[in-house]
């Protein structure tokens, strides 16, 4: 009679002839077992999220802001040289002095008391080149790095949550409703502008939801869903235009046509400091929410299956997206197709674990809308173009060329 597997290896001898016992007969009991089972998953995440794929996406975004990043800096009123402007950004006159990039980061009254509890120093002389890059364009740099991570890791998010690789902030209408809400604050209520991320998070909100009831029937699909963005973003597009019939300074008018159509000049320190905390809230959150978008993406039987509660999960990890759209269009306006493109470029590059994507994400975006901007303002120099408008005119043919690839176009 043929031995069973499970005896073979429980009962095999030596060459002697004697019996061998198991190794897991014989091996000593860990106390610690369970603490060394959650470092190995630990470490297994980690390694599932770092790749050589990975991080060569990583390294090229990183170069691309980077270049970028120094062009941006050493254009404008004060030429200077792209080594100069890099001499200007790592200058040890700023870096030295703690308490001077406390007040860059986080304000004058923070930083200022932060810098006062461990005595350092605010006074700091400049260079003249320094002065300029600190103070006025490595803020747009900044801006221009965090919209594009908030964008990108919204509309990843969107795409899981929805299973539909057509899904972004801008398409299913919560670029809108965040737009609209901004407006009004703009335009009405002009007195309470320091609640603006908190005010755009309400209005894409309330758009996601009007977006989900209108596609809702027994279900969702990925049409109706693409259907409902556009009908609620054509709606709260138009509302955004009746405002304009409101405002009685030019002044809200023109910065109300910068929100609607995406733009990052006149950006300064306040607008990191505004777009920082909640973009740090976003990315943590989508990373730890990783797994679950995984598991979403298998179908919401399978997912059910799991034991996940699928619409708990989903409204929770819709809350994230709609976070990080909002934190972006506080500071920058409508940027549209960040949060389409920059998904489905990572998920050609790394896969479709979400636990790469995210990561992905949150260096490609900002490397695209680095990129845009660069665009945007030396295209027509002297003249700046909305970085809105570069992002649509790269966005537009790519959309099409991902329709003309895929005749299943939709789901994920």
């Amino acid at each position: 009679m043929s031995e069973s597997p499970s005896e073979a290896s429980g009962s095999s001898s030596d060459a002697s002839g004697g019996p061998r016992a198991s190794p897991d007969a014989t091996a000593p009991t860990d106390p610690a077992g369970g603490s060394g089972t959650a470092a190995r998953d630990r470490l297994a995440s980690l390694t599932a999220r770092i790749d050589g794929t990975l991080a060569s996406v990583v390294f090229a975004s990183l170069a691309v802001v980077g270049v970028g990043g120094l062009i941006q800096v050493s254009f404008g009123t004060y030429s200077m040289t792209v080594f100069e402007a890099w001499r200007a950004v790592v200058d040890p006159a700023v870096w030295s002095h703690p308490g001077l990039l406390g007040e860059f980061f986080l304000g004058e009254t923070l930083g200022g008391l932060l810098a006062a509890q461990f005595g350092w120093a605010t006074e700091v002389e400049l260079a003249h080149p320094t002065l300029i890059v600190w103070t006025v364009r490595l803020p747009r740099v900044l801006v221009a790095v965090l919209v594009g991570a908030n964008l990108a890791i919204s509309g990843a998010i969107f795409q899981a949550v929805t299973r539909n690789e057509l899904a972004s902030p801008y398409i299913l209408g919560v670029s809108s409703g965040a737009g609209l809400a901004i407006l009004l604050t703009l335009v009405v209520f002009s007195g309470m502008s320091a609640f603006l991320p908190i005010f755009a998070a309400l209005g894409g909100t309330v758009a996601f939801l009007i977006v989900y009831a209108i596609a809702w029937k027994g279900g969702t699909s990925p049409v109706r869903l693409v259907l409902a963005g556009v009908i609620v973003g054509t709606v709260f597009q138009s509302l955004q235009t009746g405002l304009f019939f409101f405002a009685d300074d030019l002044g809200v008018v023109q910065s109300a046509i910068a929100w609607t159509t995406g733009s990052l000049t006149g950006t300064d320190w306040e607008q990191v400091r505004l777009a920082l905390p909640w973009t740090v809230i976003a990315l943590g959150f989508a990373l730890a929410g990783s797994r679950q978008l995984n598991v979403l993406l298998l179908g919401e039987r399978t997912a059910r299956s799991l034991g996940m509660s699928v619409e708990r999960v989903r409204f929770a990890l819709s809350g994230v997206a709609i976070l990080a759209a909002a934190a972006a269009i506080a500071v920058a306006g409508i940027v549209g197709f960040v949060g389409l493109i920059v998904p489905h470029v990572v998920r050609t590059l790394v896969g479709s674990d979400y636990r790469r994507l995210v990561v992905g994400c949150a260096f490609v975006g900002p490397a695209l809308l680095v990129g845009a901007d660069v665009g945007a303002r030396l295209a027509m120099d002297p003249v700046q173009i909305p970085v809105g408008i570069v992002t649509g005119l790269v966005g537009g043919p790519y959309f099409l060329y991902l329709m003309r690839r895929q005749d299943d176009l939709g789901d994920l």
